[in-house]
């Protein structure tokens, strides 16, 4: 008597951006499929702006179960959803959608990744706290909203382009009721000693530049005050190395990674995630 027929279908999930080519997540999402004996493929797939509009239709066409979005997709794809949640609603930008009974929903999981990794990595609690973020783009965007949400008492935006940071000012007030603030930054910043939680949101220091650091007067950093960087590669940048030098404790940008791409994971298959696989994955590929 002939067995049950094997099935060599897998769910496709990915992201889309441009460039992408050495976007990591394929790794940290690979990993955690595999781990879970999920038969899931991760794929990463070069989509220029004006392929978005065709590539979000081959999205459903392929049934596909979801997708993550990286630059520069994650404003542009809005109209090309179903749906928003809400906090993707508030933020104003995507970065995973999920494929939901023949709906594409958008969602934004960067702040939520970076608020756990805060609360869990660092153990520190930003109810209350005085925040300072340096750059305004869609990280510090998706961050300081979360961070208003989880009741920072005062929020400062240091950028160089005033317009963008008086934007995202005017959106933390009227969106979170947040009391915030934009500072021009054309020399190095001094950060005040009420300070709470200082934040580099900038690209400054991404690899291959692993040397450069954002223009911070490091004799104001002190040994009460958390300095956190988005980027992950690498990990500890040398803008957290100067800082641990001044004695301040330090978070680095993996645990964000991790933290958003494990909720990713957990909306599209409904699996708890195995955040150690998954951290452990980033961190082969960023020592190599």
């Amino acid at each position: 008597m002939a067995g049950q027929p094997r099935s060599y279908k897998e769910d496709l999930v990915g992201v889309f951006g441009y460039p992408v080519a050495e976007n990591p997540t394929c790794v940290m999402q690979q990993a955690a499929f595999d781990a879970c004996g999920l038969r899931w493929r991760y794929l990463t797939i070069e989509v220029r702006p004006e392929q978005l509009a065709d590539a979000m239709r081959g999205l459903r066409a392929f049934n596909m179960r979801g997708i993550n979005l990286t630059i520069p997709h994650k404003v542009a794809v809005i109209p090309h959803l179903d749906r928003l949640s809400p906090e993707a609603q508030l933020i104003g930008a995507v970065n995973t959608v999920v494929a939901q009974e023949g709906e594409l929903i958008g969602y934004n999981t960067d702040g939520k990744g970076f608020l756990r990794s805060v609360r869990e990595d660092a153990g520190v609690d930003p109810r209350g706290k005085r925040v300072v973020f340096l750059g305004a783009g869609g990280a510090a965007r998706a961050m300081a909203v979360e961070m208003a949400l989880a009741g920072a008492s005062h929020i400062v935006i240091v950028n160089r382009t005033a317009a963008r940071g008086k934007e995202l000012v005017h959106h933390l007030r009227e969106k979170t009721g947040v009391a915030a603030e934009y500072l021009s930054w054309q020399d190095e910043y001094t950060v005040p000693p009420d300070v709470d939680i200082l934040i580099n949101a900038t690209s400054i220091g991404l690899f291959p530049n692993v040397a450069e650091m954002p223009r911070v007067a490091m004799s104001s950093i002190r040994d009460d005050l958390l300095v956190c960087d988005v980027i992950p590669n690498p990990p500890r940048t040398a803008f957290l190395t100067a800082a641990e030098r001044r004695g301040a404790r330090t978070l680095d940008g993996l645990g964000m990674l991790v933290y958003q791409g494990a909720i990713a994971f957990q909306m599209w298959t409904g699996v708890e995630p195995p955040i150690s696989v998954m951290r452990r994955a980033l961190e082969e590929v960023f020592a190599s």
